[in-house]
């Protein structure tokens, strides 16, 4: 044997030194290419000049919302822009739209809606009112798209000229409201669900207990779905000048329209007086060309929204000069226990910046925006009383939006003054608990459940026992409980009997339109309408507007601007975004785990939700 051979074992450690020190060598070259990126982002100006005449191009991507989702730290500075925010707000459309109503430099707006994937069509409404302001300026609106869906037609029909894509559609089927039933799959799995309920017409539950929508269920929701197609149908037969009834004619039969045109659904939008143009891509480019001021290239100018707002709020900043202000708290999402990120609604987070709130004395008049169906009855209650109880004696003004029902009007209920669109979805007061027990499921695979307990009721909360009579009577005595504090709390804020909210309860949904007619709310009006509501009510005339938000901890602070430094280098650079959408996709299986998966939390299981708003 050589002795100054060295031995395998010693070769392996050799060679796995010499791996992880290569590993170690790489991960510090691509961590200092990194960072010379993210230093170069600092000072790339990315704020192109504006245009002495231009269109505003409004391209709004993803979701409808009055408030982003909170995008995790890792996923936005490994995702792709497009990816890590899918979703546009429409406080910013608006403002867009009416600060460009009255811009001498705007002089079109071009829509391009081929990148909106869904919206609620209380949101398409509040935008529609600006677009309608828009075009008593005589300012041209010009549409155009590959494929129009239904809310992305709604936006479009506003338009002077529309042009679609010949190989593109015009798909308008109707409002519905479906969901899955499970009661034959949770019997086969013998899984038992306890159901508590107040509020004959409380359907949470429902797809727990039964195969089928119940009788009630289907009264209700049919009530409210009839209801938003007809003002869906109204208003773009109205801008589009067609009879009445064309809209619903045309979904009901497609089938045998399209047959007349042999399928050509662009064709056939057109002859229904849809679109007002077929034309390809090019034919779109070259109509622009024609239609919206151009540089010396003969190229159509269009100023993005972002971009356009980026300058607008700059020049605006600068001549704002009152220390009066008006706060909008936007609360949207499922309303949870504790702390929570945007996109739900955090019942301590909302109640830690209200209670900041209380200190800062140019704050007149407080607004919350409310864009949910609800939740744990316990976080509303955290936020009612954070809201009404330990607030300033300032006005508060509740706008609501696609929906603010159950839990959502639990925290609106006490409000000075309630706007909501008509096609919002509201009311649903209501209690549910619902409680799942898995003693046969454990059973059928020989897993038996026993023991002792000092009480009747020691064992009240394990799920692999069958739920006692005891607990039955316990769990219903609480959700009676809420529902009657509910009743108490909407008549004591709309000023109404105690027998008035209970014909108006049971946890039944109402548009807008009908919630004002009973009282539930009390103007119909935008954002903007409840805005100018709180400050006539704190009578101030001359005041800023401000959005308050989660304080983000220094480490989301950091790595926010970390992303935003990337992402801007990149673009500046000229790198390939191909190359930034690959590195999302496969940054994806490893991100994902490390998420915060929100669930129902409420401390005694007790919600306040409603299921058939997000329809």
């Amino acid at each position: 044997m050589n002795a100054n051979k060295p031995s395998i074992l010693r070769t392996i450690f050799s060679f796995m030194g010499k791996f992880f020190k290569a590993i170690r060598l790489t991960i510090s070259i691509l961590f200092t290419l990194l960072l010379v990126v993210v230093i170069a982002g600092l000072f790339v100006d990315h704020l192109p000049p504006m245009a002495d005449k231009s269109a505003l191009y409004l391209a709004p991507t993803g979701i409808l919302v009055d408030q982003k989702s909170y995008i995790y730290p890792m996923d936005a500075l490994l995702g792709n822009p497009a990816m890590s925010s899918p979703e546009t707000l429409v406080k910013d459309i608006i403002e867009a739209v009416d600060t460009a109503a009255k811009d001498n430099r705007i002089t079109h707006l071009l829509l391009d809606t081929d990148h909106l994937e869904a919206a609620g069509i209380a949101k398409l409404d509040e935008i529609s009112h600006a677009l309608i302001r828009f075009k008593q300026t005589n300012k041209p609106i010009i549409a155009v798209a590959d494929n129009f869906s239904q809310s992305q037609y709604f936006l479009a029909a506003h338009a002077d000229q529309i042009l679609l894509n010949p190989m593109g559609s015009v798909l308008i089927t109707g409002f519905g409201a479906y969901g899955h039933y499970f009661r034959d799959a949770l019997d086969w799995l013998k899984v038992k669900v306890h159901v508590s309920r107040a509020g004959q017409y409380k359907s949470a539950a429902e797809p727990y207990l039964n195969n089928e929508m119940s009788t009630l269920a289907k009264e209700e929701t049919s009530d409210v779905v009839n209801r938003l197609w007809q003002s869906y149908t109204s208003k773009i037969e109205q801008l589009r000048q067609l009879d009445q009834g064309a809209i619903n004619s045309f979904a009901n039969n497609l089938h045998t329209k399209l047959q007349s045109t042999n399928g050509d659904t662009a064709l056939l939008a057109q002859q229904e007086n849809l679109v007002d143009l077929l034309a390809t891509r090019s034919e779109m480019h070259s109509y622009l060309n024609q239609q919206i001021p151009s540089d010396y290239n003969g190229e159509f100018i269009a100023t993005d929204m972002a971009i356009y707002l980026a300058h607008t709020r700059r020049e605006q900043s600068a001549s704002i000069s009152s220390e009066d202000k008006v706060a909008v708290l936007v609360a949207k999402g499922t309303i949870l226990d504790g702390e929570q990120p945007e996109g739900t609604i955090g019942g301590d987070t909302l109640a830690k910046i209200l209670n900041e709130l209380r200190y800062d004395e140019q704050v007149k008049a407080l607004v919350l925006r409310i864009d949910s169906p609800g939740g744990s009855a316990f976080a509303s209650d955290v936020i009612r009383d954070a809201l009404y109880n330990q607030n300033r004696d300032i006005p508060i003004v509740v706008s609501m939006g696609s929906y603010a029902a159950s839990g959502g009007y639990w925290i609106a209920a006490e409000a000075d003054k309630i706007l909501a669109m008509p096609t919002t979805i509201t009311g649903s007061i209501g209690v549910y608990s619902m409680i799942p027990t898995v003693e046969d499921s454990l059973a059928a695979l020989g897993i038996y459940s026993d023991g002792v307990g000092s009480t009747d009721i020691a064992g009240i909360m394990q799920l692999d026992r069958p739920m006692s009579h005891q607990a039955k009577i316990i769990i219903q005595s609480s959700v009676e409980n809420i529902y009657s504090r509910f009743i108490d709390l909407v008549a004591s804020g709309r000023q109404a009997s105690k027998e008035q909210v209970a014909k108006m309860a049971q946890g039944r949904i109402w548009t807008g339109q009908q919630a004002m007619e009973m009282g539930l709310v009390d103007q119909l009006g935008s954002l903007n309408d409840a805005i100018n509501a709180a400050a006539e009510l704190a009578g101030i005339n001359d005041y800023g507007v401000i959005y308050p938000a989660r304080i983000l901890s220094p480490y989301e602070q950091f790595l926010q601007e970390l992303s935003q430094n990337f992402s801007v280098a990149l673009r500046h650079f000229g790198i390939n975004s191909s190359l930034y959408k690959m590195l999302a996709i496969k940054a994806q299986p490893i991100l994902t785990p490390l998420k915060h998966i929100s669930t129902f939390n409420d401390p005694k299981g007790i919600y306040l939700h409603c299921d058939a708003c997000p329809m």
